[in-house]
């Protein structure tokens, strides 16, 4: 129960940093500042933050059209939520 809590609570803080981070990069992009770069929102993505990447591009309207943003963030998920579920028994 323990790893599932720290687990948790580990996915819950990525996806928060992944989020304010896609939000920084829309910012930036708008304003035609240094960009933060795609293979750093991805790792974010890949490493506990695809739930907040995903909500990202739907809150931010950002790397909506880039299919392997979509295809990588789905599939981190998935295989967060399958560690969750793992952690669980």
């Amino acid at each position: 129960m323990k790893y599932i809590f720290l687990y948790s609570a580990f996915l819950l803080l990525m996806s928060l940093i992944t989020l304010l981070t896609y939000g920084i990069d829309k910012r930036k992009a708008r304003t035609g500042s240094w960009r933060i770069p795609e293979s750093r929102l991805l790792l974010l993505g890949f490493f506990g933050g695809a739930a907040g990447a995903l909500l990202a591009m739907k809150i931010f309207h950002h790397k909506t059209k880039h299919a392997y943003f979509w295809i990588l963030n789905i599939f981190a998920l998935a295989f967060q939520v399958f560690l969750l579920v793992i952690l669980r028994h």
